[in-house]
């Protein structure tokens, strides 16, 4: 298959952005508070032998890093993404790769492309391009957010190329992806929703219900048929009633069901947030960006695939209507505020941005958590939540900030 333009000249950069920094000697990061799946070890040592965390040094060569007083967490894992740094998953190869490194320097090493709403064609194109990149392991995958998503519930989609998911265009963004489609939002109360799930989880691929106005009995029967993510839940769906609970509930109470949220403190409510923790727990709540391209740039005018954004003082909306058009959130951000406004258990907090989305992908194999074997994928924080170091596959993308 032909390689989609800019994508050659992104594999070069690519391998030379590996490269760059990359160690010849294993590294030992010694006194972080290192947070494992068993807990917080208050004294802990990592160590990286290339691209892999490894019991310890296997040569006796490890060049020390002392990080007291750091925190050290695995990297971060975003299921649900459009773009940053100025540009967009929509775009060309080399805004594609703008986007992923302005939030690796957040701390995000694994990254779910998403791409909005637009005309099929133009999805099927995107989606060669993007395969492309997660070939190569740029990209985790891709996640389509639209089209086929309710005319209600749309947000900061352009309605006029919405349409019903119909399995046979499921199926076509699919076989375009080639292999690298990992989940599909769907409004599923529509025609074809309940059959595109079923079709979606016999591929292996992420069914997701988002941007629906289904009801509470609807959201069962397409949980029953296979779907097993809330997009970022509360937005873009009915607001839970006493009398009709609608999504919220069912995607809360099904065990089967991960919740997107997006911790921004613009689209959730702090009190949303504790519901959906105390509900789901922490094993079900994955922490999202649903970033556009001004995330990690800075307020002014920005296109969220056709449709023209106005980002003022950190929030994006619609030019046109005013919709809260995705966010300008960056992990590292979401992270700091889970644990200083929120005050969640810094163990529950790196379960919903590393862990929890690794094994939603089918990745925890490899990321997610700081254990031997895995790819030395880490973030460094000092005792504030600030970001201080970014490592991934053994590269420092941000060197540590230790004075």
């Amino acid at each position: 298959m032909a390689t989609p333009p800019g994508a050659r000249g992104a594999t070069a950069r690519g391998s030379a952005e590996r490269a760059r920094g990359a160690t010849t000697h294993p590294q030992v990061l010694t006194g972080a508070r290192v947070v494992l799946p068993t807990g917080t070890v208050p004294d802990g040592r990592v160590t990286v032998d290339g691209t892999k965390i490894v019991p310890e040094d296997p040569r006796g060569t490890a060049h020390a890093v002392d990080v007291t007083g750091h925190w050290l967490v695995p990297g971060f894992v975003d299921l649900h993404n459009h773009g940053g740094g100025g540009a967009s998953f929509s775009g060309s190869a080399d805004e594609v790769h703008r986007a992923i490194r302005a939030h690796r320097r957040h701390g995000t090493t694994t990254l779910v492309a998403s791409t909005v709403t637009d005309d099929m064609d133009v999805l099927v194109r995107q989606a060669g391009l993007l395969s492309e990149l997660a070939e190569q392991g740029d990209l985790a995958g891709i996640h389509f957010e639209g089209p086929f998503i309710s005319p209600c519930r749309k947000g900061a989609h352009a309605e006029g190329l919405l349409r019903d998911p119909d399995p046979a265009q499921v199926r076509k963004l699919i076989d375009a992806a080639r292999g690298r489609a990992k989940m599909v939002t769907l409004a599923t109360e529509l025609p074809g929703g309940i059959d595109s799930v079923r079709l979606l989880a016999e591929h292996g691929v992420i069914a997701a219900v988002g941007h629906t106005d289904a009801t509470y009995e609807q959201t069962v029967a397409a949980i029953a048929a296979g779907a097993t993510v809330a997009t970022h839940l509360f937005n873009a769906m009915p607001p839970l009633g006493h009398r009709a609970p609608g999504p919220i509930a069912a995607l809360l109470e099904d065990e089967r069901v991960t919740v997107e949220l997006i911790n921004d403190g613009v689209h959730l409510h702090p009190a949303a947030l504790e519901l959906a923790f105390h509900r789901a727990g922490a094993e079900r709540v994955a922490f999202i960006t649903d970033a556009m391209d001004a995330a990690g740039t800075g307020d002014g005018r920005y296109l969220l695939g056709p449709l023209e954004v106005e980002v003022s003082e950190g929030v994006a909306r619609l030019v046109e209507g005013g919709a809260i058009a995705g966010s300008t959130l960056t992990l590292d951000r979401a992270f700091k505020r889970a644990v200083t406004v929120d005050r969640l258990p810094v163990e529950d907090v790196v379960a919903a941005l590393s862990a929890n989305p690794a094994r939603l992908l089918g990745m925890a194999d490899r990321v997610g958590s700081l254990e031997p074997g895995k790819d030395a994928d880490l973030v460094l924080l000092d005792e504030n939540f600030d970001l201080k170091g970014v490592m991934r596959q053994g590269v420092w993308v941000v060197d540590p900030e230790l004075g």
